[in-house]
C-alpha cells in the first residue's frame, strides 16, 4: 500500500479526505478556487509542523525546494509566501477546527479501545480544564489585548485524562477571564470536570451539578463555609476531614443553594495541605484527592505543545490566521495519536513526532519506522570472532 510513496504521503493517508471535503463543501471554503485548495493549505501547515518551520518565510523555502514532489505530497500546482499567508488570513478557521474535533473523536475512539485501565474506581470520563497563555507582540497583534502594553492569546482547553487527547480547545484574547470559557463546555452527566481554583464560580459550578455531572475543584483560602456534618476519615491516607455542608455568604449561597463536600487532604510528597470542593458524595476522600491530582497532566499537554509543535510563533498577523495554525498544531497532535494507535507503535508521542520530522521525504514503509527496535538482540557481523576466551 506505501509502496514508493513519501513519508509525509504516507501520513497524510490516515486523515479522512472525504469529511475533510465535506466540511470544506459547507463553508463553501474552495469557493473560486483554482489550484490551491483548502487540502493544500493543510497540507502544508501540517508540514510546517511536522518538520518544525521557524517561519512562514521558511517554509515556503523547504517547500519551493521540492517542487518536482509536489502533486506526490498533497501541495498542489505552486506555492508562494504571499499566497500561503493570504489563505492563512482569509479562509475560515472553523473549517481546521470541526475537522479537528472529528479527528479527537476518532483518536478517543481508538484510544479507548486499547486502554481501559484509568485508574479509578468508576468507569467515567474525567475532565481536566485549564489555559495556558502565549505572548504575542501587541503592535502587531492588535486583537489580542491582554495588559496595556503587552498581548497575548489564551488557548482554553478541556483535556480527557484517560485518553490524553484535547477535547476542546479554544482561542481567545488573553484578556478574557478563564471562567468564562466554561460557558462553553458541552457538560457530560456523570462525568468529572477537574477545575484549579481559578475557575470557583458558583453559579457555574452549580450549573454541572444540574447538568448531572461532578466536578473537583481546589478552594481558595477565604472560603467561608459552615459545616452540617463530617464522615469519619483514615487519616493515615492523608485526609483530615470529610465534611458536608453549605456555603456561606449571599452571593455564594445564592450561586450554590444545595449541599456541597468539602475535603482537607495533605500531600505527604509536596508536603502541603489541599482543600477540595465536589459535589460527590459517593466516592471516598482519598479517591476525590487522586482524580484531582491527574489535573497535572494538562500542565503536561500545554509544555508538550508549546515545546514540539508551531503554537508559540505565528505564522500570520490575523486572529483567522492565529486560530487556522493552532487547529491544525491540534490536527497533527491528534494525528500522531491516531498513527500511534492504529500501528501500535511502542514509540511515545515525542518520539514518533521526532523520527517522522525527520523523515518526511523518506520512501520508509511508515509501519517500519515506527517498529521499536531493541538493539541488544543485534549482533556484529562474525561475532564469534570477538570472542577472547
Amino acid at each position: 500500500m506505501n509502496q514508493g510513496k513519501y513519508v509525509f504521503a504516507q501520513i497524510s493517508f490516515f486523515l479522512p479526505q472525504r469529511v475533510f471535503d465535506r466540511i470544506v463543501a459547507n463553508y463553501k471554503g474552495n469557493y473560486k478556487i483554482r489550484h490551491f485548495s483548502c487540502w493544500n493549505q493543510m497540507m502544508c501547515m501540517m508540514f510546517g509542523q511536522l518538520s518544525n518551520r521557524d517561519s512562514l518565510s521558511d517554509l515556503a523555502l523547504t517547500i519551493n525546494a521540492h517542487s518536482a514532489k509536489f502533486y506526490h505530497l498533497g501541495f498542489g500546482k505552486g506555492i508562494s509566501k504571499p499566497n500561503l499567508a493570504k489563505t492563512n488570513e482569509k479562509r475560515d478557521w472553523h473549517i481546521y477546527q470541526e475537522y479537528a474535533y472529528h479527528l479527537i473523536a476518532v483518536a478517543r475512539k481508538l484510544c479507548l479501545a486499547t486502554h481501559n485501565e484509568s485508574g479509578f474506581s468508576f468507569s467515567n470520563a474525567v475532565y481536566a480544564f485549564d489555559s495556558t497563555t502565549i505572548d504575542l507582540c501587541l503592535s502587531v497583534f492588535c486583537w489580542a489585548t491582554f495588559r496595556r502594553a503587552k498581548g497575548a492569546v489564551k488557548l482554553h482547553t478541556q483535556y480527557d485524562v484517560r485518553t490524553s487527547i484535547p477535547v476542546f480547545i479554544d482561542v481567545s484574547a488573553a484578556s478574557v477571564h478563564d471562567v468564562n470559557a466554561m460557558d462553553r463546555i458541552n457538560y457530560e452527566p456523570g462525568s468529572f470536570y477537574v477545575f484549579d481554583r481559578g475557575y470557583l464560580d458558583f453559579e457555574r459550578l452549580y450549573f454541572i451539578h444540574q447538568c448531572k455531572s461532578f466536578f473537583v475543584i481546589r478552594a481558595k483560602n477565604n472560603l467561608k463555609f459552615e459545616r452540617k456534618y463530617s464522615m469519619a476519615v483514615d487519616k493515615t491516607k492523608g485526609v483530615r476531614c470529610d465534611q458536608i455542608g453549605l456555603l456561606k455568604g449571599f452571593y455564594s449561597l445564592k450561586g450554590y443553594p444545595e449541599n456541597i463536600r468539602r475535603i482537607k487532604f495533605y500531600d505527604e510528597e509536596q508536603k502541603r495541605t489541599f482543600v477540595f470542593l465536589t459535589n460527590n458524595l459517593d466516592l471516598k476522600p482519598e479517591e476525590i484527592a487522586a482524580i484531582y491530582k491527574h489535573r497535572w497532566k494538562i500542565e503536561l499537554f500545554f509544555k508538550w505543545i508549546k515545546q514540539h509543535l508551531k503554537i508559540t510563533a505565528f505564522w500570520g498577523r490575523t486572529e483567522n490566521a492565529v486560530k487556522t495554525q493552532v487547529y491544525i498544531a491540534i490536527i497533527t497532535y491528534t494525528l500522531i495519536a491516531i498513527i500511534k494507535q492504529k500501528l501500535d507503535s511502542a514509540y511515545s508521542t515525542y518520539e514518533i513526532l521526532q523520527i517522522l520530522g525527520t523523515s518526511l521525504l523518506d520512501k520508509t514503509p511508515i509501519n517500519q519506522l515506527l517498529q521499536k527496535k531493541n538493539n541488544q538482540d543485534v549482533k556484529e557481523l562474525l561475532y564469534n570472532q570477538l570472542k577472547i576466551f
